[in-house]
């Protein structure tokens, strides 16, 4: 018998697929031209438009007179086990002490007393360092702060206007403009809506995380220690909103992503507090839990997590955060869809990245990357062809990135939303050629050609990588990717990977080599 929770979800589909439909016949206009949307009557999802309703009125998932819920109910999880000796560790090419501290969850300043550290900022490649094993303090809270949904930019962010809410609330944010390059001068909506995209996080956290951190939102005047670093991360090379929001973007999806698959046991706080987390809470507690670990030291984090933090502030912007909550954000019968290499047949190119970050290192290692096989190093240009790998519609074709938007399998035909079902992301393509945004795409027709452009990139290459619902789907879990039946996996360790073929396999390397070509 379905659950008051599935019947929920399957109206919030029924009403995007009927949404779906509609656009079909008439592409939505812009944001900042678009003054409202709507349900059909009586569905409980929200009111029926008029001239005064605002656009940003989100429909609740949870049905009028329904009792509240449990918070995402989630299994405990089994975390790894900490640590109980030290370790010794030789410093690689590339190293910082953050780096080596994040990946055996310590502090820098263990490691800095355990070595007897003169300059932390200066390691030698071949050094020997100790790495003490984590002291762990207390115990983290098991509040759950957001549902999953609400973190990622997720099916409900399609209702969702950021720029008519941000005027509605009169604050600083709604004035605020930032040159992001010599031809691009962004508004502060635009820059909230771009990081939200880009990541795929949900832009409603985004504004309670710059409510809580600045008052950014609702305050005309906001404290002057604000205006450089509005979400409080005060990095000389992340002043400004768009560095800002970029920074706790990343540490949000780290959070959220290393709960999903039971990487981490503890959060490391500034002040060398270590704490075990909560085996109970969600992935979208986690993500948030992580990036205020970040931020704030071990007594501050408490109350910043707890009911009276940041919670509080979504609440009073937004509601409560569960009524918005689709559940479960993955079905647990989810499949990729039949998917083919991305290049043309008989073109031969190297398998170069294993499974990495879809944007950014701390969302999931939901990418592979793949290049010419060319002798040519560095950003050279290409006629090579990256082509479509399914049948869908380009959603976005812009600063190096193409979105696009696959067949669902559950009958929902390309929606135009990036926000639900299978989406592609193919990253580094040049403008040179590049399919133009609203073109429809069978598998195996061209995007573009392989290059730099956008994002950091030492070499031409192709960064693909999948989500679903907004959520980024690792390349090395229980979905892997499929294309034209090569089956990927990872070792563990980022970049490192393979695809594999009826027995046969191609492992990723940065340059070529034997093991790494590829082609259809």
């Amino acid at each position: 018998m379905p659950t008051t929770r599935s019947k929920r979800r399957d109206l919030l589909f029924s009403i995007l697929a009927l949404l779906a439909a509609l656009l079909a016949c008439n592409r939505p206009t812009p944001a900042s031209e678009s003054s409202s949307w709507s349900a059909s009557g009586g569905s409980g999802l929200a009111p029926i438009p008029s001239a005064t309703h605002p656009a940003w009125l989100l429909p609740p998932t949870r049905l009028p007179g329904a009792p509240i819920l449990t918070p995402t109910p989630d299994t405990s999880h089994i975390l790894p086990s900490t640590r109980k000796e030290p370790q010794k560790y030789v410093v690689q090419p590339g190293d910082t002490l953050g780096q080596i501290a994040t990946s055996y969850g310590v502090s820098v300043e263990h490691i800095v007393k355990a070595n007897d550290l003169k300059n932390p900022n200066v390691l030698d490649v071949g050094q020997k360092l100790v790495i003490p094993a984590p002291t762990l303090e207390g115990s983290g809270p098991d509040f759950k702060i957001i549902p999953d949904s609400e973190l990622v930019y997720g099916p409900l962010t399609s209702f969702f206007n950021v720029a008519e809410y941000i005027n509605s609330q009169g604050g600083y944010l709604a004035q605020y403009h930032e040159k992001l390059d010599e031809d691009k001068k962004l508004s502060g909506a635009e820059i909230v809506e771009l990081v939200a995209r880009s990541y795929s996080i949900n832009p409603r956290l985004f504004l309670a995380v710059l409510q809580y951190q600045s008052g950014w939102v609702t305050k005309s005047q906001p404290r002057e220690t604000t205006l450089d670093y509005p979400i409080g991360w005060r990095d000389p090379q992340r002043k400004g909103l768009y560095r800002q929001l970029a920074w706790a973007a990343n540490q949000l999806n780290r959070g959220y992503y290393l709960w999903r698959v039971d990487g981490v046991a503890t959060w490391v706080f500034p002040d060398g507090y270590i704490v075990p987390i909560a085996p109970t809470i969600n992935a979208g507690t986690a993500g948030v839990q992580y990036f205020l670990s970040q931020i704030y030291g071990y007594k501050e984090w408490k109350d910043s997590a707890s009911p009276d933090g940041l919670f509080a502030t979504y609440s009073n912007l937004f509601g409560y955060p569960f009524d918005l909550a689709i559940e479960p954000l993955l079905p647990p019968d989810l499949r990729q869809p039949s998917l083919q290499l991305p290049f043309e047949p008989g073109a031969r190119w190297v398998l170069t990245g294993g499974p990495h970050g879809g944007w950014d290192d701390g969302s999931a290692w939901a990418a592979l990357d793949f290049a010419p096989d060319t002798e040519a190093v560095g950003c050279v240009e290409s006629d090579e062809w990256v082509v479509s790998v399914g049948n869908g519609l380009i959603l976005r074709s812009e600063d190096g990135a193409v979105t696009q938007d696959l067949d669902s399998p559950e009958g929902a035909l390309n929606d135009g939303l990036e926000q639900t079902g299978w989406v592609i992301l193919y990253m580094h393509i040049e403008s040179r050629g590049r399919v133009a945004a609203g073109t429809y795409l069978m598998a195996g027709e061209r995007i573009g050609h392989p290059s730099c452009e956008g994002g950091v990139s030492t070499g031409t290459h192709l960064h693909l990588a999948r989500r679903y619902n907004g959520e980024w789907i690792p390349a090395d879990q229980i979905l892997p990717f499929v294309l034209d039946g090569w089956i990927s996996g990872g070792s563990g360790v980022e970049y490192e990977g393979y695809l594999e073929r009826n027995g046969e396999k191609v492992v990723a390397d940065a340059g070529q080599s034997s093991k790494n070509k590829i082609k259809r």
